[in-house]
């Protein structure tokens, strides 16, 4: 329809001419109830007959402005579409039934995406439809020389191209978005089960460490040693720091920034388990060792794993680690929402009590 390059566009006479206007495309419509009227198209099926109407209306009166045709123009833009819309909305609602029907499979994937899925449906019917309307309306309206348009002003397009790149396809980008937020609510729930389980079973970080203690304990009589007793204790300590959940969990979209929020509480020990080793056990002949003098040793180590563990960069490591493996995890079925939406995770700004949290087991080697 447009004239090849490098044809002599000054020997069109201007009457021929287009001058292409700017305009922005107005359909007002909305978002939720559109959803609503996609997602059960036959409850809704006058509802549906009228959103084809106002949308393809407005698309018709969008194309005539930036085409620059005039009022008298415009005027006769709705009678000619109200003999096309008996038929038109027919084709319209029987291909999306069709494509909700055979597609359905496709679009459920993990959660009910069904908001999202109706706005692809109706985008690839509108698509089917919309160039053979607008060139069957606008057309007749525009001058033409052999078939041919000659256009100049602002973005020169092809009355189809306007239609679709400039009504259509941003009216269901944003009908999409709008779905996203739609199918997110209802799909929280499952989200954060999903979240949980990624956490619970992979987001856990391990600290082993090793260390040996000796001790001397010695036995007096009227201020002179009688008796000494030797103890020298090995042990190995493996504490497991990762997230409880039940304290602190949260699962948060915000559409204007497209960015779903995953917020974990501070990591805490969550189990901590010392296995001690007796090395050497020399007991003099006036002293008995007791399980009070074991337990005092045994303290005294896993104080000092506590402490080593607290002031190192374990936490940093755990909470490094969690945010990779749900970024690598959980960034795909975020995708799946909206190819614009991101992953972010963060952790509670309040620190939970490690020490309070932790669980300590001491597994007794005493032959």
């Amino acid at each position: 329809m447009f004239p090849n390059k490098g044809k002599n566009f000054t020997r069109v006479p201007k009457e021929m001419q287009i001058n292409y206007m700017p305009a922005d495309f107005q359909f007002d419509v909305n978002e939720e109830y559109a959803l609503a009227i996609l997602t059960n198209p036959r409850r809704y099926r006058r509802e549906f007959n009228q959103l084809i109407y106002d949308l393809n209306m407005s698309m018709l009166m969008h194309v005539a402005t930036r085409m620059g045709l005039s009022a008298e123009q415009k005027k006769q833009i709705p009678a000619a579409y109200e003999k096309q819309h008996a038929y038109l909305r027919n084709l319209y609602y029987e291909d999306f039934l069709l494509l909700q029907d055979s597609t359905s499979a496709i679009y459920q994937t993990w959660y009910d995406n069904q908001f999202k899925g109706a706005t692809e449906i109706l985008f690839e019917v509108a698509s089917k439809y919309t160039c053979t309307l607008v060139n069957s309306i606008i057309a007749p309206m525009v001058p033409m020389n052999d078939g041919t348009i000659y256009g100049k002003g602002n973005k020169v397009e092809t009355p189809c191209g306007i239609a679709i790149t400039e009504g259509l396809a941003p009216f269901l980008q944003k009908l999409k978005d709008r779905a996203a937020i739609q199918d997110f609510g209802k799909a929280e729930g499952l989200l954060q089960e999903k979240v949980e389980k990624v956490i619970a079973e992979l987001a856990t970080y391990e600290v082993r460490d090793k260390k040996g203690l000796s001790k001397q304990m010695k036995t007096k009589f009227f201020g002179v040693n009688v008796s000494s007793t030797e103890v020298e204790i090995s042990a190995i300590s493996i504490a497991k720091i990762g997230f409880r959940l039940e304290a602190f969990f949260k699962v948060s979209l915000n559409p204007n920034n497209q960015v779903v929020t995953v917020t974990l509480p501070q990591p805490v020990i969550l189990s901590h388990e010392v296995y001690p080793k007796f090395d050497r056990l020399s007991i003099g002949w006036m002293r008995e060792v007791t399980d009070e003098d074991f337990n005092r040793a045994f303290n005294v180590l896993r104080e000092e794993f506590r402490r080593d563990i607290n002031q190192s960069d374990a936490y940093d490591k755990a909470r490094a680690q969690a945010k990779e493996i749900l970024n690598t995890m959980m960034g795909p079925v975020i995708k799946s929402f909206s190819s614009k939406y991101q992953l972010r995770v963060q952790f509670q700004e309040t620190p939970t009590d490690r020490e309070f949290q932790t669980q300590d087991t001491f597994i007794d080697d005493r032959r």
